[in-house]
């Protein structure tokens, strides 16, 4: 099979989109770009369709290269014939794969290896025939070395025998094929692991349809399993499968096809199910995985893709009770001005003294919005600042904390802030979230930014490439400003990398700002490629070239400059002249493909456009401080954290996140909450359970 056509059977995508993706990925172009600026090459193809393609090529091209290690291997057997070549490779599928090499595989010494090495094989092969005959006097002919007598002949044939039934490409199909629409989930409580398995409660004793068993809940089952709270089992009825068995191999009902019988029976108990039950539980942890990495990915998107203030004076606040809240000052670019640290709760109670630090540094610094993050504090902190008398108006933010310790501990923060502390680096990220959440959440490993599910039970390579994705898309559907990005975002700029991001920090550092893309081709180590890839994904504000501060591609200037002549106007004219641009028909523009043409269109009228929304401050309900305060039936204001495939977690201002169930999300059935609810979404709920000492919070979505 051509890779083309495997990819095809796959995703259900166009040969020539294919080809054409395959070439333009062979080729160095990486997925944004191609889905930015070659949608004529693909068919307009998106990003996750262009991830597709290039997932299945990588999974083709491991196929092939696992044929060649098989047919390599049974070649040095010298037992490869042409139907088994061809067998091998015309298969796609790597199960059938596996099963068509096991009887070739290099075993350990089996019982049925013991066997052939006894020399019972012969006898094997007469008892499988089942043409008649007295097995007895059959085996009677193999009785010598360690053989000593007939039954333990019969035994050797039958280990042998079993071992051809679990190496039968057929049988194995079969079972396969009962084991995926018929197995049942089971799990049983290791006896004296109820108090230390508490929250695997619903696990005890549970049982459901492998088929239908929900992402989430088989992850929590995996989860309590590999903790050793409970023992896990996913089989189909046991009857049932040895009865398929016996009918492909028991062709009688004489002594022989009585041996048989107990073969295949042994065969399936010792050898196939568990092969089976491995390669079933396999698959639904990857198929848990793959939609547990899907929430994730939409999580993770929605939360880089967060609101941003934009460039504005920010006083930040870490809160805390003991140690003091520490206080930042940033200026419009996010750099540190001061710190400071003030204690207005328990014990030290400097309620009064923490105000007038608070009103002096707004005035000193010229804040223009204030940021509290959301941890152990965020609350009181909130009051202190919402309570304290300013020179000027001022929104309170509160900012999600999650990851800002693994910031302020990482290698990235203390090369930022060589002479400050953890605290001070963990204000400063809180802060920076508020100003642009996208630039500053890229320093955090997407696992620890508290929007996963189940996270560190999936497949790990799996997730960093997905997240790895999201990330480099999110940061290429904004853009970058070249003058002012950190290397840690230019990083993920299609095209660059870590190593060319610093080049282009230290080019900046040594010849000052960037006033054209162009003079990106003076970066050390910066080619042609590179500069195809990323040119459109940065940005120059006041330079030198309005388009330059567009997602309008550089070579697809002259294209603009042609319309602008055409229209008797100059480029910056042109730019935002949405009654010209509106009524502009592609006939009047040559050499410019349709795709290409409505993108530069639809650029030119929004220059630079941010995809994102503006931030927006949530008032939470005053008088609920903690899970304590809360009664059934209240209704409050909340703003959703996480996204999960069982329902949306909130924050309703305490502690502890209330769950919104799918079931709650909407009077109509909801299938998907992500196609309901968005992460950071301002919601109303109605609080409809409370379990203090569980510390559950159950909400109603109004």
């Amino acid at each position: 099979m051509e890779k083309h056509k495997f990819i095809q059977n796959n995703s259900g995508l166009t040969e020539k989109s294919i080809n054409n993706t395959l070439a333009l990925l062979s080729e160095g172009a990486t997925v944004p770009f191609i889905a930015r600026y070659r949608k004529e090459r693909t068919g307009g193809l998106d990003e996750l369709q262009i991830s597709a393609i290039r997932d299945l090529s990588k999974t083709f091209d491991d196929l092939i290269a696992r044929q060649k290690t098989i047919l390599n291997a049974i070649e040095e057997q010298g037992k490869l014939t042409p139907e088994l070549e061809s067998k091998i490779k015309t298969c796609f599928d790597s199960n059938v794969l596996e099963d068509l090499y096991l009887p070739f595989k290099q075993k350990k010494l089996t019982r049925g290896e013991k066997a052939r090495k006894a020399g019972l094989e012969p006898l094997a092969k007469m008892i499988m025939s089942q043409r008649g005959g007295v097995p007895e006097v059959m085996a009677s002919k193999f009785v010598k070395g360690d053989i000593q007598n007939e039954d333990d002949a019969i035994q050797g044939a039958m280990d042998i025998i079993a071992e051809w039934v679990n190496e039968s490409t057929f049988a194995r199909e079969r079972m396969r094929t009962l084991f995926q629409r018929r197995s049942v989930v089971q799990t049983k409580l290791i006896k004296g692991k109820e108090e230390e398995g508490e929250k695997y409660k619903d696990y005890f004793n549970f049982s459901e349809q492998a088929s239908r068993i929900a992402s989430h809940r088989f992850l929590a089952i995996s989860r309590a399993e590999k903790e050793g709270i409970i023992s896990l089992k996913a089989l189909p009825d046991q009857d049932e499968a040895i009865s398929q068995l016996e009918r492909i191999f028991v062709k009688g009902n004489d002594d022989c096809s009585e041996i048989v019988t107990k073969a295949t029976r042994d065969s399936y108990k010792r050898l196939m199910a568990p092969s089976l039950e491995n390669e079933l539980l396999t698959a639904m942890k990857k198929k848990a995985d793959e939609e547990a990495i899907k929430v994730f990915s939409s999580n993770l998107k929605q939360l880089l893709l967060s609101s941003p203030l934009g460039n504005k004076r920010i006083l930040a606040i870490d809160p805390g009770y003991r140690t003091g809240c520490k206080v930042v000052c940033l200026d419009e670019k996010g750099d540190l001005l001061t710190n400071v640290t003030i204690y207005p709760h328990p014990p030290q109670n400097e309620f009064a003294q923490a105000q007038a630090k608070l009103s002096q540094l707004v005035q000193a610094y010229k804040i223009e919005a204030i940021a509290v993050g959301d941890g152990t504090a965020g609350r009181e902190t909130e009051t202190l600042v919402k309570k304290t008398k300013f020179d000027r108006d001022l929104q309170v933010f509160v900012v999600r904390e999650d990851g800002a310790s693994i910031y302020s501990a990482s290698s990235v923060a203390r090369k930022e802030f060589p002479q400050h502390d953890v605290t001070v680096r963990g204000a400063v990220s809180i802060g920076r979230r508020l100003m642009d959440p996208l630039a500053e959440l890229v320093k955090i490993d997407p696992k620890s930014v508290g929007v996963g599910q189940y996270q560190h039970e999936v497949d790990q390579a799996m997730l960093k490439t997905a997240l790895d994705d999201v990330v480099i898309s999110c940061v290429n559907s904004v853009g970058v400003d070249l003058n002012t990005a950190s290397p840690y975002l230019l990083s993920y700029v299609s095209g660059l990398g870590p190593a060319l991001a610093e080049n282009i920090v230290e080019y900046r550092a040594e010849n000052g700002r960037f006033d054209s893309r162009e003079e990106l081709k003076k970066v050390k180590r910066l080619g042609e490629k590179a500069y195809e890839q990323a040119a459109g994904f940065l940005r120059i504000r006041e330079g030198g070239n309005p388009l330059d501060n567009s997602a309008v591609h550089p070579e697809s200037y002259k294209i603009v400059e042609k319309i602008a002549k055409k229209k008797g106007m100059s480029v910056p004219e042109l730019i935002g002249n949405k009654e010209v641009l509106s009524n502009l028909d592609k006939r009047e523009v040559e050499g410019v493909d349709e795709y290409t043409f409505n993108d530069i269109i639809s650029e030119l009228i929004k220059p630079g456009r941010d995809p994102r929304t503006s931030a927006k401050v949530l008032e939470f309900d005053s008088s609920v401080r903690t899970i304590n305060d809360l009664r059934t039936g209240m209704t409050l204001p909340g703003i959703v954290t996480n996204v999960t495939a069982f329902g949306a977690f909130v924050n309703i201002g305490i502690k502890e996140n209330g769950l919104i169930h799918i079931s709650n999300l909407s009077d109509q059935f909801v299938s998907d909450p992500s196609m309901v609810i968005s992460l950071h979404e301002h919601v109303v709920v109605e609080v409809i359970e409370v379990d203090v000492q569980r510390k559950r919070i159950g909400l109603k979505r109004k």
